[in-house]
């Protein structure tokens, strides 16, 4: 609304400032001086306080107090904005420019939206597949749901067989079981990832050995994973396994790394956690290792509340992976097991909502894909932003849109783009940190792409923006609008 509809002088009655609130419908309006200068809000309980008193509603507003209204400097965050608010209690603010006259006024519903980084989508399937489980009373573990969630993404990314477990971390876990990871083995694993990719391989007592990423995808290094296997070769002591991220919904160089592999005899765990929907030279991400996984946590491109897949062309490592994740069971008429299990198996009501959401699989790949492209085509003018690149053998989701503020820039730093879109409640986050870099990783060999970390550069440079699939044009624009004052 135009701050002229709500601006109002002392010579008016009280019976116009009535008519004016009601016709304006937002609760307050501004008192100006003759100059046309603030002097205070004015609220119906401010009319009626001067109607108790004696006055009537002919009467004008020169004997309204003068007071002192909170008020917000040109230039303000919202975070600071709902501060005042809360503080004092009101639902309205008006904004002072250095001459002292109003050139906005903020409501608390108007700012009070906070913009998260990666939201749940849900849609309308979902609760078809979760009725049809109460109504047939499958609420247990496993179900008809969960045996068809398994051939229904398995159909989808053209994997001969797939397990629904309870997170992606189990995936892994189980993976690394299955390849027979043990005390005292090695295992490598992207360090550019989140922690749930490695500690898998702490579980099973082995060490992580790190890889960095290359620039052309932020994904694992091929130059450094040659490396790393030369040396465990001239050690006489070759991993078990090779952990290989896809960060970000983008499919890492697939191709060398798998020859690398291959040629040391090495087995592939791909870590498709972030990377469901996007593929590599036309195939799926996460097929082609000996396994692949996916996650379908709150945040993810898709998801079941919690929960991930294990894909495999190998039927009898899937039906491994089904016997160790239902607390290794033998097959007798009592409780009898002969091996550790594990209670890691998907429940058919969450097996449900993802195959509900597994059917708009490609409309939130679309929509996260347009997100991405609006940033950067809106933000191709700052100089400063550098995006995550997409080879020509990627199709990437973007299940996350990120960008990194160049290192040669005047003065400018991620942090500081981070905490500026904090202070409007955009969340906005760093780029994973290595694992090479976490406390708890310390000391655990690490492989650089070169001369220097692609992983420590994207960490100390980068930044996530929100990205879900169910953001308002409203607010992406929101986004882009910030990030363009930065620097002014």
């Amino acid at each position: 609304m135009d701050v002229a509809e709500l601006t109002i002088v002392r010579t008016a009655t009280l019976r116009d400032a009535l008519a004016q609130l009601n016709q304006t419908a937002q609760g307050v309006i501004l008192l100006h001086n003759n100059a046309g200068k603030f002097e205070r809000t004015v609220t119906d309980g401010d009319l009626r306080r001067l109607i108790l008193n004696g006055a009537n509603l002919d009467d004008t507003l020169a004997s309204l107090a003068a007071g002192e209204s909170v008020i917000l400097p040109v230039g303000f965050t919202r975070r600071d904005a709902l501060e005042l608010m809360r503080k004092h209690a009101i639902n309205h603010l008006p904004v002072i420019d250095d001459d002292g006259r109003v050139v906005d006024l903020v409501s608390r519903a108007q700012i009070d939206e906070q913009i998260l980084l990666s939201t749940p989508h849900m849609g309308n399937a979902e609760l078809e597949f979760i009725d049809e489980a109460f109504r047939t009373n499958w609420i247990a573990p496993l179900g008809p749901n969960v045996d068809a969630f398994e051939r229904e993404l398995a159909a989808v990314v053209g994997s001969s067989h797939a397990v629904a477990l309870s997170s992606g971390t189990a995936a892994i876990h189980i993976g690394l079981i299955l390849l027979g990871v043990g005390e005292g083995d090695v295992v490598f694993c992207s360090s550019l990832t989140f922690a749930a990719s490695v500690n898998p391989i702490v579980y099973q007592g082995a060490k992580p050995v790190l890889i960095d990423s290359e620039p052309e995808s932020w994904n694992m290094s091929p130059i450094a994973l040659e490396r790393a296997l030369e040396a465990s070769k001239r050690e006489g002591r070759l991993p078990k396994a090779v952990i290989i991220v896809s960060l970000y919904g983008q499919s890492a160089d697939m191709d060398p790394l798998v020859t690398l592999c291959d040629e040391y005899g090495v087995p592939i765990v791909e870590d498709a956690a972030e990377s469901l929907g996007a593929t590599y030279k036309g195939s799926a991400s996460g097929t082609f290792g000996k396994m692949g996984i996916y996650s379908f946590n709150g945040n993810k491109i898709i998801t079941t509340s919690g929960g991930g897949m294990l894909v495999t062309e190998d039927k009898a490592l899937a039906d491994r992976a089904r016997f160790l994740a239902t607390q290794a069971r033998d097959p007798a008429p009592h409780y009898q097991h002969s091996t550790i299990g594990y209670n890691y198996r998907m429940s058919n009501i969450l097996a449900g909502v993802g195959r509900g959401q597994l059917t708009v699989l490609n409309d939130r790949v679309a929509a996260r894909r347009a997100v991405f492209d609006t940033y950067k085509s809106e933000l191709a003018d700052i100089d400063w932003l550098e995006w995550m690149p997409e080879p020509d053998w990627s199709y990437s989701t973007h299940w996350l849109s990120v960008c990194v503020v160049a290192s040669d820039n005047p003065g400018i730093r991620s942090s500081e783009v981070i905490s500026l879109l904090s202070a409007d409640l955009i969340e906005a986050r760093p780029v994973w940190k290595p694992m090479h870099r976490q406390p708890v990783f310390q000391g655990a060999q690490y492989f650089p792409h070169d001369n220097s970390s692609v992983s420590d550069y994207l960490f100390e440079n980068g930044i996530c923006l929100p990205s879900g699939s169910n953001m308002s044009e409203g607010q992406i624009e929101r986004i882009i609008n910030r990030i363009r004052s930065i620097g002014r």
